[in-house]
Formats: structure tokens, C-alpha cells, sequence
């Protein structure tokens, strides 16, 4: 019951925390950092439970696991360089092969674990979230025919526009975060300075998304795609 009732309202629940961020920001609540990190930690919790309960087959989740893995080590492997890490490119490439659902995953799974090399705090879920979030939509697109032409080729400039849009929408997302939790009082001019500051690491972050796009999507998607053809294959026999 909650894997069907899930799959309808995933997509709201997600676009929930964004909305609510936006709504305590308009009235300038007090504990807003501390309700949104409640709130964001609660779809993660509920996301999580979703995908459990949905009962994913074999062929999904040993990719998503490996592609979730390749991501933290990526990112712990490309750490000295600041946000040129491959995690938005690979939870982009989970979500064109293997769905939304484990696009959202990889993303996730992949700044929960890394952050034991990085650190655990409270912008953990956060990460999570975002990094989700990416992998999410970029299922979503790929669903509706955005990455590939209906001869197989990829569509590599629509590919790229939504890696560079990736690196940005991570970025709002975690500057919202910032924002919200750490300019006291808030302040026009404190918002400003704030993002101002963060949008070099933001534009980074696109560009590395874009190269890992351009040099991993179409070998690494067809690579998945033969592991899932060949797990069809045997659950037949």
C-alpha cells in the first residue's frame, strides 16, 4: 500500500522542502533551520522507505549500489580540488539508466557515505537531498526522451545544459541551507554576500559536471544497460 501511494507522491514531497524553505524565509521564522533540517531529514527518511517498499529488482539495485559507491570514491578521490566532483554527473547517469528513484539514491547514498571520509554534520542531509534531487530530475528528463535520439545517440548539448543546470541547482539548494542556517540577522545584504561567495564553487561544480557527462555517459549507460539486459535474461531461464 505505501509502495503505491509513494510512487504518487514522491515527486510533491520532494518539491515540499523548497516550498516550505521559501514560505519560513517570506515569514522570517525564528527555528527555520531547525524546522527545514526536520523536514529534509523526514522526505529522506520517507524517500528511503519508498524505495524499499517498492521492492526494486535485482538489476536495479546492485547498479545503484555500485554507481552510488563510485561516486563517494570519486568524490573522496577528486577531494583536494574544490567541488569538481563527479557525484551530480554519476546520480544523472544512475537516474537515465535505472530511474528516478535510484537516480535519487545514488545521489543520496553517495554524500552519506563519502561524508564519512569529509565529516557528519547537519548539512549532511542537505547533501543528500541536493545531490538526490540532481539525480532525480535528471531520471525524470531522460524518461521523457531529453538525453537520447530514437536511434540511440545521445543528445550530447541537451546532456550538457542540464549538467551545468545540475551544478547550479545543487548550489541553490545548499545555499538556501546556508542562508537560512547561518546568516544571522538576515538580511538583503547578507543573503547577497553570502551566495556571492558561493557562486565560483557553484560554477565549478557545473563545469565538473559537464566533463564527467561528456567523458563518462554513453560508455558507462551502455555498460549498464547490457548488466541490466543480462539480469532480464537470466531472471528468464
Amino acid at each position: 500500500m505505501f509502495a503505491r501511494i509513494w510512487r504518487y507522491i514522491e515527486g510533491p514531497m520532494l518539491l515540499l522542502v523548497p516550498l516550505c524553505m521559501g514560505f519560513m524565509l517570506y515569514l522570517g521564522i525564528a527555528q527555520a533551520a531547525l524546522l527545514m533540517l526536520a523536514m529534509v531529514v523526514l522526505v529522506l527518511a520517507m524517500f528511503f522507505a519508498g524505495y524499499e517498499a517498492s521492492r526494486p529488482a535485482l538489476r536495479q539495485i546492485m547498479p545503484t549500489l555500485v554507481l552510488a559507491a563510485l561516486a563517494a570514491a570519486g568524490r573522496i578521490l577528486f577531494g583536494p580540488i574544490p567541488d569538481f566532483k563527479p557525484v551530480s554527473a554519476i546520480a544523472i547517469i544512475a537516474g537515465a539508466c535505472l530511474g528516478a528513484r535510484s537516480g535519487f539514491m545514488v545521489g543520496a547514498l553517495a554524500a552519506l557515505t563519502s561524508n564519512f571520509f569529509f565529516g557528519q554534520g547537519m548539512w549532511t542531509p542537505w547533501q543528500m537531498y541536493a545531490w538526490g534531487v540532481v539525480g532525480y530530475v535528471g531520471g525524470l528528463l531522460a524518461r521523457a526522451g531529453a538525453f537520447r535520439r530514437a536511434n540511440g545517440s545521445v543528445r550530447m548539448p541537451a546532456l550538457l545544459s542540464y549538467g551545468a543546470a545540475s551544478g547550479l541547482l545543487y548550489g541553490v539548494i545548499i545555499n538556501a541551507y546556508d542562508v537560512i542556517g547561518f546568516v544571522q540577522p538576515l538580511t538583503v545584504a547578507g543573503v547577497i554576500a553570502r551566495v556571492s561567495a558561493a557562486v565560483p564553487f557553484d560554477l565549478m561544480h557545473s563545469a565538473a559536471t559537464c566533463v564527467f557527462l561528456a567523458a563518462l555517459y554513453a560508455p558507462w549507460t551502455r555498460r549498464i544497460d547490457r548488466v541490466v539486459q543480462k539480469y532480464d535474461l537470466r531472471a528468464g531461464e
